[in-house]
């Protein structure tokens, strides 16, 4: 009898992200929810608000009764581009809006924010609106392109898990040697 052979060392993408969602794969959850929630999630994830999308996220993922694990997972897994993305919206919403361009930096209203407040709003309120305006047209069309770029995928990792489920189901539990 030979012995089984060792299982190859999984990467940190494969830890922290697939098996979570294939996990929830094997508790019930259907692959239209799963793609859905990768959908909607990283929409949320990606409101152009600095410091909201944790809260934004959970309280959608509870409306439309999506996985909060992988919500919050995805929206932790987002902060790198969340930046770019705000960056983005701005832009988009100037010239939406057709608005004088603004500039801005991270770090200085930040800081306006924490150590004057009043002038942050009033010197960036509108900025915002626009932003977030932008992103509200941006993400119907974001939420459709992954959902339908993910759906698949979810359907291909239901359908390996559920054959393997199969499979480990019908081979006997002491091979006879």
């Amino acid at each position: 009898m030979t012995p089984p052979a060792a299982e190859p060392k999984r990467s940190l993408w494969q830890r922290r992200v697939l098996d979570p969602i294939v996990a929830q794969l094997t508790q019930g959850i259907t692959p239209e929810k799963i793609a859905l929630t990768l959908a909607v999630g990283s929409a949320c994830a990606l409101f152009p608000i600095l410091g909201t999308t944790t809260i934004l996220c959970f309280l959608v993922a509870l409306v439309l009764r999506l996985n909060q694990p992988i919500v919050q997972l995805i929206n932790q897994a987002l902060w790198p581009v969340h930046v770019p993305v705000i960056y983005l919206c701005v832009r988009l919403g100037e010239r939406v809006f057709a608005v004088p361009h603004v500039p801005f930096r991270i770090r200085h209203m930040q800081e306006m924010l924490w150590h004057h407040p009043g002038v942050f709003f009033h010197q960036f309120g509108m900025t915002a609106v626009h932003a977030v305006i932008a992103w509200a047209m941006l993400a119907p069309f974001y939420i459709l392109l992954v959902y339908a770029l993910s759906l698949p995928l979810t359907r291909s990792i239901y359908r390996i898990k559920h054959a393997a489920a199969v499979e480990s189901a019908q081979a006997p539990e002491h091979p006879v040697p």
